[in-house]
């Protein structure tokens, strides 16, 4: 019998989900589609979750806009889809779990696995990669030309698995490509668990993704499980994201096809062998979080105009309104010294949309301000926070001009889908940095 749905509240949105199982908590993050009722009755990737089922407490759930939880506006970004996570934990009451991501599900769960150690037990990944087009320095997959070429094909042959296409029949390997029952469902599955312009939309949103920059500060347990002919993930490719993370182990599995199919029974021995005899390790005080920093403009000349007592009062209404942004877009005050404001985020678009708003509450108060955003690895020290990344938000806020908003590139890949624009500012040597950045500014 299937699990009954519940949904979990992720601010506004209604994000369906079902527990399966006893023991301990494994978040299941899927691929790129998902659908509550349907999954159980297609017994390929039924399967996969009643086995683990056996051994641990599943906690499985459809991505927002896809499946059986709400469908918003636009596509999800990662930062978005690793709030539905941690919603979803707390409506089952789920302190910390092993946070499992397939395919296109591990780069959410990378994220969320950086982001909060305190509430990730291991990380655990199948056939995921970092990023999924490919650039000079990164060989594995369609250029971003050629999958858009690929997705207009798809548009064109009306979004349907076309058993005629190598890629195809290899992604879907040996059993399934031939077995007329699993693809009459799996594509019922596909055309019930998103609209044809969300997944669209998704496919372009993916193409953008490049986390990358984040694995360098997982520091939780990490098991990567990759066939050995999976033309997602290949071996070098799979080797490459194990050599970029922390202590990761990697281990290969006989078998074709980015599917699992007939390696299921493997799969679940492996997981079930990491999940039931991992050490766990103590919550590390290190964590991915996004740094804002930011400071005023001629305030020296703004004093000397007005007074003492008059920029006293006008500084105190600048930090109220500074504030209430921090409130409402969920950051946390770090420090405050002379003009300067310092906080941080668990999602670098919050931290670029809060330095807007600041920006504007400061012009209307007849102010100048700039800002530096972004996103890299700290140390929770007391009540402060250490580490090159706080130094690198303000050494890029230093850059910008008046009224100017600067990020890295490491926040413009990681806000993929979001809305936000940017302009190229040219790669810089920041003071006490070591290398170049590039930057870019808000538009």
């Amino acid at each position: 019998m299937a699990s009954p749905v519940l949904y979990a509240k992720s601010g506004e949105i209604n994000i369906a989900y079902t527990i399966t199982g006893s023991g301990p908590d494994v978040v299941w993050c899927p691929g790129s589609l998902s659908h509550q009722e349907l999954t159980p009755h297609v017994p390929e990737l039924a399967g996969h979750i009643d086995r683990a089922a056996r051994f641990a407490r599943v906690i499985f759930f459809d991505k927002r806009g896809t499946g059986m939880s709400d469908r918003p506006a636009g596509i999800p970004t990662l930062e978005e889809r690793i709030d539905d996570i941690r919603a979803v934990m707390d409506a089952a009451q789920s302190q910390r779990a092993h946070v499992m991501g397939l395919s296109e599900g591990g780069s959410m769960a990378m994220l969320f696995a950086a982001t909060f150690p305190d509430r990730t037990r291991s990380l655990l990944l199948y056939g995921a990669r970092p990023r999924w087009t490919r650039t000079p320095d990164y060989p594995w997959g369609p250029t971003l030309e050629e999958s858009e070429a690929n997705l207009e094909q798809s548009i064109a042959n009306g979004l349907r698995i076309d058993l005629s296409s190598d890629f195809w029949r290899r992604w879907l390997g040996p059993g399934l490509r031939d077995d007329p029952q699993f693809l009459e469902e799996f594509a019922r599955m596909q055309r019930m668990a998103a609209t044809p312009a969300a997944r669209i939309a998704l496919s372009r949103m993916n193409q953008k993704i490049d986390v990358r920059d984040v694995l360098p500060t997982i520091r939780v347990p990490t098991l990567i499980i990759a066939k050995t002919a999976d033309p997602i993930f290949p071996p070098d490719c799979a080797r490459d994201l194990a050599s970029r993370i922390p202590g990761a182990r990697l281990v290969s599995i006989e078998g074709e096809g980015h599917l699992l199919g007939q390696n299921g029974a493997e799969f679940s021995r492996i997981v079930e062998e990491w999940v039931t005899e991992v050490i766990e390790a103590a919550p590390s005080e290190r964590f991915l979080a996004t740094i804002l920093f930011v400071d005023l403009v001629r305030s020296t000349e703004r004093i000397n105009k007005i007074g003492d007592a008059a920029w006293k009062q006008l500084l105190a209404k600048y930090y109220a309104e500074a504030r209430r942004e921090l409130a409402i877009y969920g950051g946390v005050e770090v420090d405050t010294a002379g003009d300067g404001l310092l906080a941080h985020f668990d999602g670098p678009g919050k931290a670029v949309k809060c330095a807007g708003a600041i920006e504007r509450a400061a012009r209307e108060l007849g102010l100048e301000a700039r800002a530096g955003v972004h996103t890299g690895e700290v140390e929770r020290d007391k009540g402060a926070l250490r580490g090159i990344a706080v130094h690198t938000a303000a050494r890029i806020a230093a850059v910008a001009s008046a009224n100017e908003i600067l990020v890295s590139s490491t926040v413009r890949d990681l806000v993929a889908g979001s809305g936000l624009a940017f302009a190229d500012r040219g790669t810089h040597e920041l003071k006490g940095i070591e290398g170049t950045r590039q930057l870019l500014a808000v538009n």
